[in-house]
Parts: C-alpha cells; structure tokens; sequence
C-alpha cells in the first residue's frame, strides 16, 4: 500500500525537529564546557554551570578600577656606587706585616686597614733626621758667628780691633744666617714629605724629632668613610708601589647603583631623574624605587642595549653587587583599567583568560589583555569592564572542571 504525505504536514515535521535539535545543542553547550575559541579579546570561549556545592569554594569578586601607568621592563644588575667607592693602592714597596681589617667591616676615613715594612719609609725618615742635624749645626754655627760679631762690634767701638776684622765677622755670620735657612727648609720639606708622602701623622713626626728612632713600619689608612668589599693581600705578602690592582676596596653602601640594560627602542622613555620600579630575585615581593642620574652615549653592538645608571636607596643594606634585577619604565600617562587578582588569571602560551560570571552560577571564560601588576592585582587592559565579576580563588578548578 502507498501512503501519500502531505507537503506542507511534511515541511512542518521537518521544522519541529530542527527547532528541538537546537535546543538539544543549546543544552550541550551550557553544560558540556569550553565552545570554540577565538584569538578576539572580550569574546567568550568558554562556559560552565556550577553547583552550589562548587559555588561555596569559590571567590567571586567585581573587577575595580584603578589608574595604573603603561610600563615595559628591562633587565639589569646592582653595582656598587663608584662615587662613593675607592681602590686603595700603596704609595711604597714592603712586605705586608699586619691586616687591620677585614672584608665586610665598616671602616672610618682613617682608620688603619693594613700595616707593612717598606725600606722607603726607613729613607725618609733618615732624610729627616740628617735634615735636623744639620739644621742643628746650622743654628750653632749661627750663633758662634753672632756671638764673633757682637765681639767684634764692641771690640771697634774701643778701637781695640780693625775694621778689616769686624768685617770679616760680618760676612761669617752672613753666611751662617743664610746656612740657617737652608736647613730650616731643608727640615720642612722632610717634615712635609712624612706627613703627606709616607703618612705620619704629627704625634709619629714628633716622636721620630725627640727620639731620632726609626720606625721601619707604616699604616695605610681608609680613604673614605664606607665597608671593606675587596682585600687582595695577605700577611707576608711583598707589594710593590706600581701594582695595578687594588689591594683593599671601599665602598659606600648606603646607595647602590642600578646599571640597566634598555634595548635602543625603548631609550626614547627614559630620562634624567625619572623613577624607576625596580625588583632583584632575591627580593620577588619587594619593590625598589631607583632614580635615573644617567644614560650612556653609546649602544653595545651585540646586544643593541644602552647603559642607564640609577641610585638605589640602601640603607638596609640587602642589596648586594650583582645581584640581577628588572625594571619597569613607565611608557605614558597613567590611565584607569580594571583589575583582577593574580589568581583570576588563566594563561595558555601567550594568551590569557578569566571566568566571568554572566549569571548567577554561569561562568564564561573570556579572552583578555593585561597589562602591568602591582601587589597581587594585575591590569586587565581589554576585554573586561568595570564592575563585572569575575572568579578569584578557585579560576584554575573551573577551568579544570570544564577539560
């Protein structure tokens, strides 16, 4: 038997169960997880119900606004401040007979870092004692010629002599006079060259002027107020004047420098005296503040990078010479994005993400941009606005939930 459909009973079959196919995929799609990504951001690419169970460990909160600054980052390292640091040489050749100080000890301008016994200290301070002897016998011989002449002067007036002879005293005591002073400069130069040549202070020049004993030994003293950060040298050890590198190093630690390595694109955002965040390994949760003093005139060849140098604040003393950090240079006017915890964040490659509530238990995963993060909370520069809220504590289970 034939049995005959009607067309339009036919066509209204097929509309029905094309009405109920779609609801059944509409169903799938808000239960079954994840639909088909998109590279867009702000555009949903996934979505997922939860339970109340589920909804109870979760934290959702509204993304708030906030006015964060364009930055990008750069590498660099801390380096002590060479304005406040010195190499410290010595002035003679000799054998290292003492260590004073050690490495990482705060020292004084002044204070003894190493002793030694150096055959050119022995010298000058011969020359200085032969310099007062002969100044001595300069002065006696002075005064015998003073003494011949006052004689001489009081022996004319009684016409008890000639004037031939008071002459003669004269031109002796003339000559002493002049013998005098050639000594007495003579002393001061060899006083001089104790005092700012060897380094003897002027207790150890008198002593050396009352005893006329010789110290073979000599102290070399700390330049500048800082902390001992290099030492070359050990006890008997022999040194020689004309060594090229330093035998102690002293440096200012209270200001360290940041030498920071930026790539020639992003040079044009830095300037003099502009403030930099700064964050070293050693601290991840501590942020520094560095202000630029300046930038270097050339650009290394391998690398396309320009030296910029900044001063860090260090009175705490953690940070350390070349120790690695990174630096954020601000890149434009602040302006005012949301922002989600760190923890909202979900990130595949290069791409990131956040579970969006857009009903009461519904989720949808959407596709953002972010931008710089400050303590924990992270710039959502697209794809998210103010207000919405979004899943904190517990994004990654919901997106485990939904694989």
């Amino acid at each position: 038997m034939t049995i005959i459909l009607d067309p339009v009973n036919q066509r209204r079959r097929l509309q029905r169960i094309t009405r109920l196919a779609a609801a059944a995929i509409a169903g799938l799609a808000l239960h079954a997880g994840p639909a088909s990504a998109v590279d867009n951001e702000g555009v949903t690419v996934g979505r997922v119900t939860v339970t109340n169970d589920q909804m109870r460990q979760l934290e959702v909160i509204p993304a708030s606004v906030k006015t964060f600054t364009l930055t990008r980052s750069a590498i660099g390292q801390i380096a002590f401040n060479e304005d406040a640091s010195t190499a410290v040489l010595s002035p003679f050749s000799g054998r290292v007979t003492r260590l004073l100080k050690k490495v990482g000890e705060d020292v004084r301008r002044g204070d003894p870092l190493f002793e030694i016994d150096s055959p050119e200290v022995v010298q000058a301070q011969t020359d200085f004692i032969a310099a007062l002897q002969a100044h001595e016998k300069a002065k006696s011989q002075f005064n015998l010629t003073k003494r011949t002449l006052d004689r001489q002067l009081s022996l004319l007036s009684d016409k008890a002599t000639a004037v031939r002879d008071v002459d003669q005293a004269k031109n002796d005591n003339a000559a002493a006079e002049s013998d005098l002073g050639t000594a007495q400069g003579a002393v001061s130069a060899a006083r001089n060259r104790l005092r700012v040549i060897i380094g003897r202070d002027g207790q150890e020049i008198e002593r050396l002027e009352k005893e006329r004993a010789i110290n073979p030994l000599i102290t070399i003293n700390a330049p500048i107020d800082g902390t001992v950060v290099n030492r070359k040298i050990g006890p008997g050890q022999f040194i020689r004047a004309d060594a090229g590198e330093p035998l102690f190093s002293v440096s200012d630690l209270s200001v360290m420098w940041l030498k920071a390595f930026v790539p020639e694109s992003d040079i044009a955002y830095v300037r003099v005296g502009q403030e930099l965040e700064v964050k070293v390994s050693a601290f991840p949760d501590k942020v520094f503040t560095a202000r630029v003093s300046s930038i270097g005139a050339s650009s290394d060849q391998q690398t396309r990078r320009i030296v910029v140098r900044s001063e860090i604040s260090n009175s705490s003393r953690i940070l350390k010479a070349e120790m690695f950090a990174t630096f954020r240079i601000a890149t434009g006017e602040p302006i005012a994005k949301p922002m989600v915890p760190v923890t909202s964040i979900i990130r595949e490659g290069d791409t990131a993400s956040v579970w969006v509530e857009s009903e009461p238990k519904i989720f949808e995963r959407r596709r953002v941009q972010l931008g710089g993060e400050v303590n924990g909370q992270v710039q959502v520069t697209a794809g998210l606005k103010p207000g919405e809220r979004v899943v904190g504590r517990g994004a990654i289970f919901v997106d485990n939930e939904v694989k």
